[in-house]
């Protein structure tokens, strides 16, 4: 059954010409991917992103939003059966395709550029795989004596512009004290107590994530928007830090547990973490050394980590240009995005970008967007090269993938469809067509049964549309 956007309802005046080109270009797209373009009943919301994964061990320490399930790792590589190799993820982070295939035994690649996700890699596997038991003895003594709490010493709270006044006074006093303290402790320990105050940064915070931004308490003092905000309860930093600290001593002894009650034949893949972009780091992959890709990558939604994981990135030492420097690298998803020189990077990937030249329908998308910025109509104008720039670097790591893979490796990528100035835009489609141009057979493209609304603001002018969700599986000629 082809799965096209269902429109609800309509704004008048909404069509153009070059709206209805690009409607018929996507609907021979449609049609060419009419019988691997289905719905799948078992993909909820909750399996492909994070919701599944608050109720589990481990993967709920951090709230990281862009996640998928392992759930819905576990349900795709045992699925297609996708046993006995190693897996990638180009886009792993919080690691959660990494460590849910680990657990199925299998070796596990991924490629994280922002800081924050290499930060909860790196103390999950602590946890998981470093921490012996006088660790584990000083981690209690922590969580039931609170000694930081009168810590005579401070260790001075690092801020971007962006976090000034985040916190209350009484706050920043406590986190000053709890980094002075945790410093003495041993590399191990200090992982996980720093991991800890990582996670909470938010709860004891005036922000909170909200899409594209942090979302301002009104009791900040700082200007938030046109209605005043009132996330709710502040939690204190000593509450928040007891609470995160006994959820991760829970789950730690639980798997101890679980590993000692384990049969002998039983294994833990490996798992790797390469830090840096995806475009820089592929490229050096081995080819034809990974039997499986499973990933999400971000999406062209004008989302920026760098904003609403600001707090994270401040603690972790990021200057005011260091996150300049890592917004340019990260995939080009955000308006501030400058154009990258593809070709400098890499010249073998002359032949994605001609396959990415060579697609009517993102063309005749990108000429709309370019056309509507000219007539002042777009409500920023970096909109088209933020869009171009998605899908042109996207098919280099297409590319990169396709190189890495064995013949008959799945690839599985979760991924949304977008709309702006009253365009929708079929990134699954798209992306697909790149695809089956450099080396993958799509064999699914699976939509989830509720498609995702367009912003208010677009639906205003526009009208209502539903626009997909997907996991697409392509398999490698």
């Amino acid at each position: 059954m082809i799965v096209l956007p269902q429109i609800t309802e309509r704004a008048p005046h909404a069509s153009s010409p070059a709206l209805e080109h690009i409607a018929r270009l996507d609907s021979d797209l449609a049609l060419r991917f009419a019988k691997k373009l289905a719905v799948e009943p078992v993909l909820t919301r909750q399996l492909v992103s994070f919701q599944a994964n608050k109720q589990r061990a481990q993967y709920r320490w951090f709230k990281y939003k862009e996640a998928f399930s392992a759930s819905l790792v576990e349900h795709l590589l045992f699925r297609y059966r996708v046993t006995q190799c190693a897996i990638l993820d180009p886009f792993a982070g919080s690691g959660t395709a990494l460590f849910a295939a680990s657990e199925m035994g299998l070796d596990a690649d991924g490629v994280e550029l922002l800081p924050v996700a290499q930060a909860i890699v790196k103390a999950r596997l602590c946890a998981q795989r470093e921490l012996d038991d006088a660790d584990i003895e000083r981690l209690e003594q922590w969580l039931t004596q609170l000694t930081w709490e009168h810590w005579p010493e401070r260790q001075a709270l690092p801020e971007l512009r962006i976090t000034a006044g985040a916190y209350p006074p009484v706050t920043t006093d406590a986190i000053e004290r709890y980094l002075a303290s945790s410093s003495l402790e041993s590399a191990r320990v200090r992982t996980i107590l720093q991991f800890a105050l990582l996670c909470v940064l938010e709860s004891v915070s005036y922000t909170r994530k909200d899409g594209q931004y942090l979302r301002w308490d009104s009791r900040s003092g700082r200007r938030a928007g046109s209605r005043p905000f009132d996330k709710g309860a502040i939690l204190s930093v000593a509450s928040a830090i007891e609470r995160k600290l006994h959820e991760i001593l829970t789950d730690v002894r639980d798997v101890r547990n679980t590993d000692a009650l384990a049969s002998l034949g039983a294994r833990s893949g490996g798992i790797r973490l390469l830090a840096g972009s995806s475009l820089d780091l592929m490229q050096r992959l081995s080819a034809g050394s990974y039997g499986a890709v499973i990933t999400s990558p971000p999406y062209c939604n004008r989302y920026d980590y760098t904003r609403t994981y600001a707090l994270e990135l401040a603690l972790l030492g990021l200057s005011e240009s260091g996150v300049v420097e890592l917004r340019q690298n990260m995939l080009s998803a955000t308006v501030e995005n400058r154009a990258k020189d593809l070709l400098g990077i890499n010249p073998n990937w002359r032949a994605a970008i001609r396959v990415a030249d060579q697609l009517e329908l993102l063309q005749s998308v990108l000429g709309y967007l370019e056309a509507q910025k000219v007539e002042g109509k777009l409500n920023n104008n970096a909109i088209p090269r933020m869009v171009r720039g998605y899908f042109y670097e996207m098919a280099c790591i297409i590319y990169e993938c396709a190189r890495v893979c064995r013949p008959g490796a799945p690839l599985f990528m979760v991924n949304d469809n977008v709309r702006y100035a009253g365009v929708s835009i079929s990134v699954d489609l798209i992306l697909s067509a790149m695809a089956g141009e450099m080396g993958f057979r799509t064999e699914r493209i699976m939509a989830l049964p509720n498609g995702k609304g367009n912003s208010s603001q677009q639906m205003g002018r526009h009208g209502r549309e539903a626009l997909r969700k997907c996991v697409y599986v392509w398999r490698r000629e």
